[in-house]
């Protein structure tokens, strides 16, 4: 499967940019950044909420850096870093996309900001909706408790 901009040559400051751009444009209020080893975080406020966007980003020491596509030539110290940088951009832009989408679905009435960022949405112990709900959802799926996508088909009435 071919990723969303897998040759972008957008750079991760100017989809950082556009980011920011998006969510103060949608209204929000209070906007954060950080960077660490591996992974962004991307916080706003809005609409009464707190919203917060993990990013893995990946490591530049992974096997995937070590060779081109194909696994047969090994790279070279500057072609890894290119390798990095791109898959850094590619996940920026992807990022960049999603939230572009969850906003613009909610200004056109589509859907609510709460039902598109729920997930995201901080709790005041400082996990997201989605770290609390994800176990529960998992368990209910894993113990069979979930009705089938169809439900059976009706009877027929005996003549």
């Amino acid at each position: 499967m071919t990723r969303f901009a897998a040759s972008t040559d957008v750079s991760v400051e100017k989809s950082r940019a556009e980011i920011e751009k998006l969510i103060i444009r949608y209204g929000a209020t209070s906007t954060a950044f950080m960077n660490a080893p591996g992974r962004a975080m991307i916080m706003f406020e809005a609409q009464q909420r707190r919203v917060v966007f993990e990013l893995p980003l990946p490591d530049i020491q992974d096997k995937q850096f070590d060779h081109t596509p194909g696994g047969r030539r090994r790279l070279d110290a500057g072609r890894r870093i290119e390798a990095w940088e791109q898959a850094c951009r590619q996940r920026w832009r992807a990022l960049a996309l999603v939230i572009k989408a969850k906003l613009e679905a909610v200004a056109s009435g589509i859907t609510t900001f709460e039902e598109e960022f729920l997930a995201h949405i901080m709790m005041p112990d400082g996990m997201t909706v989605g770290n609390h709900v994800r176990p529960v959802v998992a368990a209910w799926y894993s113990g069979g408790q979930m009705n089938p996508l169809l439900p059976p088909p009706a009877k027929k009435k005996s003549a």
